[in-house]
This record gives structure tokens, sequence and C-alpha cells, in this order.
């Protein structure tokens, strides 16, 4: 076996790279220097490595590596990009793996660049020429932002095997079942004018009001139409998460724009829920005279249903000790199911931890982490 870099060394590297992800440019980097650690490292343990590009981003790629022929195996998933953060709000560095207390703090150890490690441990502790069907590390740009890198396996209808482990924060508890989600922005534009006489202008920011008003009506219509007890949230939400608008407080506000989150349930369809949306919206304004736009900041991805009875859930049931569950958040695993795997989400890492300041993962979760992955690879690729 080559020498490779002991799990600490790996794991401090992979912090150390900086890999956020954000709709806003200002935030935006390059997945690159963690991709280009993973694409040795792999290298070295025998993979064949595949950097796949990512069309819409120049200095974004997808990592393919994989080891082994023929139908079946394993795709082991996780996504190389963290979200932006506040530096001031961290009590260390947070691209430096800091270790205390039983934890490992740094941007991004609970979700997910802990996965990588421990998979890199995981194989190292196996004797590799005994694999028969192949095995597969997937590491994919911009999960936290667009999704941009799963939508392009999807669109070149890339065959990843049968069977995918996605390692997002699950707290080491399989999840076979998560909503979806859509992001959208409504945006309105009307008519500066002198504050001290409305009939000068169109308030923009006043028609935002009536626009929310009405959304929130229709979000309780939703959350009537639509429950699953499976999940802690068992309704669909939508989060009023951004409003900007107008520039003096003497003037009439001439645009407005509002952002919105919504989650949705297996069986809830994107293309329906986002034309109920806009019908709601422009009905809202009608003769406002409020000038409308509409813009799919995330154009939808689905819910994710695995099948319960599958054979990569019920491994990782055994395996855990756990039956699987429901997550209010989204992952990667509908993009895979669609390629027509069976994808079971199963990490070390909280949610709880995601997207936090002093994000951290608790250290006693590494090693069963590796033991389940070893079990894993076993089962379905030797």
């Amino acid at each position: 076996m080559t020498k490779l870099p002991a799990f600490k060394e790996s794991f401090s590297a992979l912090i150390a790279a900086p890999t956020v992800s954000s709709i806003n440019p200002a935030h935006d980097q390059s997945n690159r220097p963690a991709v280009d650690l993973l694409a040795n490292w792999f290298s070295d343990l025998g993979f064949n490595i595949e950097l796949v590009p990512v069309d819409s981003a120049a200095d974004k790629v997808n990592l393919v590596a994989s080891l082994g022929a023929g139908g079946g195996g394993l795709a082991l998933s996780g996504h190389t990009d963290t979200v932006p953060f506040t530096e001031t709000a961290w009590r260390q560095d947070p691209f430096k793996l800091t270790e205390k207390d039983g934890r490992f703090y740094g941007l991004g150890v609970s979700d997910m660049k802990c996965f990588f490690p421990i998979v890199m441990a995981a194989l190292q502790s196996l004797d590799l020429k005994k694999i028969k069907r192949p095995i597969i590390l997937l590491a994919t740009c911009d999960e936290e932002s667009t999704m941009a890198g799963a939508k392009a396996l999807v669109d070149a209808g890339r065959s990843l095997g049968r069977h995918a482990l996605i390692g997002e924060p699950t707290g080491l508890q399989p999840v076979n079942m998560h909503k979806g989600v859509m992001i959208e922005t409504i945006s309105l534009g009307g008519r500066a004018g002198h504050s001290s006489d409305p009939s000068l202008g169109n308030n923009a920011m006043e028609g935002m009001h009536v626009v929310i008003t009405a959304l929130r009506a229709w979000r309780a219509r939703l959350q009537e139409e639509f429950s699953n007890d499976q999940f802690k949230v068992p309704t669909p939400t939508l989060n009023f998460g951004s409003i900007h608008g107008g520039d003096s407080p003497n003037r009439i506000c001439a645009d407005c724009e509002l952002k919105i989150d919504l989650r949705l349930l297996p069986g809830m369809h994107v293309h329906e829920i986002r034309n109920r949306l806009r019908q709601t919206v422009t009905q809202a304004i009608a003769g406002s005279g409020l000038q409308l736009q509409f813009d799919e900041v995330l154009p939808g991805m689905a819910a994710m249903a695995t099948d319960p009875c599958s054979e990569i859930v019920k491994v990782a049931e055994e395996l855990t000790g756990h039956s699987t569950g429901a997550v209010n958040f989204g992952t990667e695993g509908p993009y895979l199911n669609s390629l027509g795997m069976d994808t079971v989400i199963l990490g070390p890492g909280d949610i709880e931890q995601a997207h936090q300041a002093n994000e951290y993962i608790e250290q006693a979760r590494i090693q069963p982490m590796q033991d389940i992955l070893k079990k894993m690879i076993s089962h379905f690729c030797m």
C-alpha cells in the first residue's frame, strides 16, 4: 500500500483548503483545492481518477474515482464545498483543524469534509486486491448553492453503479427520505416619487407586503394539503429569508426583492408547486400597476424517497442498529436516485452543527463510521 497521509493529516489539509460555494459571486470559490488533494490520494490508492468539469462554472469540477469493474458495486459520495462563514463569530481559525475536548473544530468538519478521510482510512484497512465489484468515490461541487455538480452528472446520464451512500451529517443514523427544496426570487418594480405625496409613485415595498400576506395564506393551505408524520416538521415550509427594497425613507420605494425558500415533501412536484406559487403572487398584485419578475435561484430539487426495502437501506439498518428515517434538510440523493441508484444518507456529523460558527464533530463518531464503511465496502464490493 502506498504511503498516504494519516487521518488527521488528510483531514487538516481538507479543512485548510477553502472551497466556499455561494450564489453570491463575492463569496463563491473554486472547489479545486479539495478535489486536487483527493485526486492525488485516491490515485495513490490505485483508483482511476476522472475530473469532470461542470459547464456552469469554469473553476468547478466533480471527482469520480473508481476501482474495480462490472455491475453493482457501491458509490461513496460527498460534496467538497462549504457555506460562507462569519470569521468574527469563530473562536478559532475556521481553516485550521482544531482538536479540543474530544471534538474536531473547523469549517466543514461536520458538513462534510470529515467523510473523505474516513473513507480513506476504511480503504487503507482493506485488501483492495479482493475488490470484485466497483467502488466509486464521488466528490461533487456546489451542493451548498446550486447543486450544479449533481445536476451535471444527471445531465450527462452518468452511470455510477447500483448503490450509493452519501456521508452527510446524520448522527450515524441512516436516512432514506428527505424534503425537496426550491429557492425563488420575487421582484417588484414600481415608480419612485416624493414621500409627501403617495400619488406621485407606486410603492413596490407596499406591493411586497401584499405578496407576503398572500404567500402566508398559501403556505397555510399547502400545510393543510400535504403532511407526512415521518418528518420532524411534518408539513412543507416556506421561509421568507431575504428582502431588500428602497433607498431612502423620504422616497417612494421603486423596487423591492424577496427571496423565499420552500421545502417540499415527497409527492409534491417541483414544477406544479412553482406554478401555484407564481399564480398566487400574480393574482395578489393584479391591477396594482407593479412590474413582476420571478427568478429561479435554485430551480428545484425533488424530495428523496428511497425504497425502504432496498438492499442498501437494509444493510445500513443492520450495521447501525437503527431504522431508516426522514430529515428536513436536502442532499444530492434525489439526483443519484434518478440515475438508477438506491441511495442512503449516513454520516458521522450532526446537522445541528452544519452552517454554524465553531462547527465541530465528535471524535467518538470517527471510528464507528469507519467500521460501517468497511463493512459496506465488503458487502457490496468484495
